[in-house]
């Protein structure tokens, strides 16, 4: 079973246990829809979720006082695969990403993706090419034609130059 890292504890909030956690999932639902929760190796049954301002606030069964809440800062929070929801066709989670290679239409192979960076205006994935250099190609329709999950395959149309920066 794999565990996916969804969170981190900030900080503790209040004197009743609760815990502020910095989202790194791109929605606040999954900790409402996930019943048990992973911090670090340690499973908790989720009490209660709410929002306070960008930040997830948790309530997780045994943590009950702030002397528990502080103890837990620095802690990440993880969900299993099982508890990923199913995405629409043609949505990707970025671990399934990863990893993936990276073609042009004519079959010249560029390289592997090794992350997808989502703080842009659009997500970019960037490419280790086969001689060691990055690519950043925006992940828009113009340049990213096809992405096979199942051959494992991203097929891209660059521009010219992209190669040269």
């Amino acid at each position: 079973m794999e565990k996916i890292l969804i969170g981190k504890v900030v900080n503790a909030v209040g004197i009743k246990g609760e815990l502020k956690v910095y989202n790194y999932s791109d929605s606040d639902e999954i900790y409402r829809i996930t019943p048990e929760l992973y911090m670090d190796d340690n499973l908790y049954q989720v009490e209660n979720v709410r929002m306070q301002k960008h930040m997830v606030v948790l309530k997780l069964k045994g943590i009950n006082d702030r002397n528990a809440a502080e103890l837990a800062k620095g802690s990440e929070i993880f969900i299993t695969e099982n508890d990923l929801p199913e995405l629409e066709e043609g949505v990707f989670y970025v671990r399934d990403l990863i990893g993936m290679s990276v073609a042009e239409e004519n079959g010249n192979k560029l390289g592997t993706v090794t992350d997808v960076i989502q703080n842009t205006g659009q997500d970019l994935f960037e490419i280790k090419t086969n001689d060691n250099k990055q690519l950043l190609i925006p992940k828009v329709n113009e340049f990213v034609k096809n992405i096979d999950k199942d051959a494992c395959c991203i097929t891209v149309r660059l521009i010219d130059g992209l190669m040269d920066l």
